[in-house]
């Protein structure tokens, strides 16, 4: 305790309160900064949340736009291509997008084979992403090439996967004979089933 102007003061007092003081001072800045971020992931997170609610809101093309979808497609002799030009307007058309290597897709075109009577009169399209030998080894595997309704070809330009917005394989679009859309189905679905959608139509 000293002395000053005639006021007692107590000089480790004084020394508490500054150093008080000085360490608020440095973590000030810390908890502004910490404040800022935390704010920065709240407006991040709201931005994320409307942009997911804007995105869901729009419909996919297939359902705004509900007839066949511009086909550009690539055979298996890497020269031909097929478009929706060339697909049969007296048959309703099954447009189905695979891959060589979905086992659900193998068990469709195993089942075509076997029941390759009671399709022929649907125009089955079908379309994947890969590559042309995967393509062809397994055109040739499941003798789809013997099958005159069935056409199978890459799709080069990568337009039906978000035509549809696909999430899962093989997908099944459904068309009438004017090329209008009746249904869609998303993972394997029995050809009898198939046929009963059209049956329905």
């Amino acid at each position: 305790m000293s002395k000053v102007d005639g006021l007692n003061v107590d000089s480790d007092h004084i020394s508490f309160r500054l150093s008080l003081s000085f360490q608020n001072f440095l973590k000030e800045p810390f908890l502004v900064s910490l404040r800022m971020k935390q704010l920065m992931i709240l407006i991040f997170s709201f931005c994320v949340i409307q942009a997911g609610a804007q995105t869901s809101s729009i419909e996919a093309a297939y359902k705004r736009f509900p007839t066949l979808p511009p086909i550009q497609l690539l055979l298996g002799d890497s020269t031909t291509k097929f478009s929706k030009d060339d697909i049969s307007k007296k048959k309703p058309v099954l447009v189905m997008l695979f891959s060589p290597e979905c086992s659900h897709c193998q068990h469709t075109a195993e089942e075509m084979l076997k029941k390759k009577d009671e399709i022929k009169d649907i125009q089955i399209v079908m379309a994947t992403m890969l590559g042309l030998t995967e393509m062809n080894e397994f055109v040739e595997k499941y003798k789809l090439n013997t099958l005159k309704n069935v056409v199978v070809g890459k799709d080069i330009y990568y337009l039906l996967p978000p035509f549809y917005d696909i999430k899962n394989l093989p997908f099944m679009a459904f068309y009438t004979k004017k090329g209008n859309l009746i249904s869609v189905f998303e993972g394997s679905m029995p050809l009898d089933k198939v046929l009963q959608v059209f049956k329905e139509d």
